[in-house]
């Protein structure tokens, strides 16, 4: 990958690798209709004057309102619920390792769906490094949870390993901000209702209040631009390795904030982890001197300003 693509690598597995305890904090008190709807609208919100800026919003739902309405239910309507629902029975750590499966799913998905990424021994040998990290930090933290919730979290992850593949495939031309948007604003109308019906009585507490804001701003608005950058950038396939580097975030948090205990397996679990990150993001051998070739034939998404990213030079 390129540095810049290593940036928004690092940024996501930061960015994406917080928001399970945050859920986690805010489903303790409102539903999860609620907390998607919340998470959602802030989003929107934020994006849409950006979108709407640059001009040609209407032209693109127009025509892409297929696969945009396609990428929308599958990445954020249905999983965002199903993950949310989840943690009000499964810890957010759980939760966190139980997603580091979708390069694995997406990997498999790849096969059915025609996706042309080369994924040669070294990248499956580092998808595989990555998922015995996984199996390392996993084993003594799955605690709770039932058939219910780990069947929601199983259609997260198909959810997220899925997505990805949608927008590279059929929404590349599309600008990050014109997908982003919209998007969101669609889920938050479809979770309006509930989130109206279901809404608390009492104002809830600040903590809660943070942990809904830090959802829509750092960990959906940034998140999901940076994202769909990553994914033109590097690929889907590469772009969902950060799950992998997710758990591993969210066990560092709570040993810094929380005073969980980092003991010689997590320790071991990080370096499988990062390892295999890095095995599995990497580029086939002999790409780099076709990279100038391949690379004019796929759009790309240069950094906007106010660091919102929209298309033409590279691009989660």
């Amino acid at each position: 990958m390129t540095a810049r693509g290593w940036f928004l690598f690092s940024l996501m597995g930061v960015v994406w690798g917080i928001p399970y305890l945050m859920i986690k904090v805010a489903v303790d008190v409102v539903s999860p209709s609620t907390v998607v709807f919340t998470r959602c609208a802030l989003g929107a919100l934020l994006l849409l004057p950006f979108a709407l800026r640059q001009g040609g919003l209407t032209r693109t739902v127009r025509t892409h309102w297929r696969p945009m309405l396609a990428f929308a239910c599958i990445e954020i309507i249905g999983p965002w619920f199903t993950l949310t629902d989840a943690e009000r029975r499964l810890s957010s750590s759980t939760s966190g390792l139980l997603i580091a499966g979708v390069p694995i799913v997406g990997l498999a998905l790849s096969r059915f769906l025609g996706t042309r990424e080369q994924l040669g021994t070294r990248r499956l040998g580092g998808l595989l490094l990555g998922l015995a990290g996984v199996v390392v930090l996993t084993v003594p933290h799955l605690t709770g949870g039932d058939a219910r919730s780990l069947a929601e979290v199983l259609v997260t992850v198909v959810g997220y390993a899925t997505a990805p593949m949608i927008a590279a495939r059929h929404l590349k031309d599309v600008p990050t901000l014109q997908l982003t948007a919209p998007c969101l604003a669609l889920a938050a109308l479809v979770y309006a209702p509930a989130a109206a019906a279901t809404f608390p009585s009492a104002v809830p507490a600040p903590h809660v209040l943070a942990a809904l804001a830090g959802l829509g701003v750092v960990c959906t608005a940034v998140a999901f631009v940076a994202f769909l950058e990553l994914i033109k950038e590097a690929g889907p396939a590469r772009a969902t390795v950060i799950t992998y580097v997710n758990p591993a975030i969210a066990v560092a948090a709570g040993a810094l904030f929380l005073g969980e205990p980092l003991s010689p397996t997590i320790v071991s679990a990080f370096v499988l982890i990062l390892a295999g990150s890095v095995l599995a993001t990497a580029a086939a051998p002999g790409r780099t001197a076709e990279a100038p070739e391949q690379r004019s034939e796929e759009p790309r998404l240069p950094p906007a300003p106010a660091g919102l990213a929209e298309e033409s030079v590279e691009s989660p």
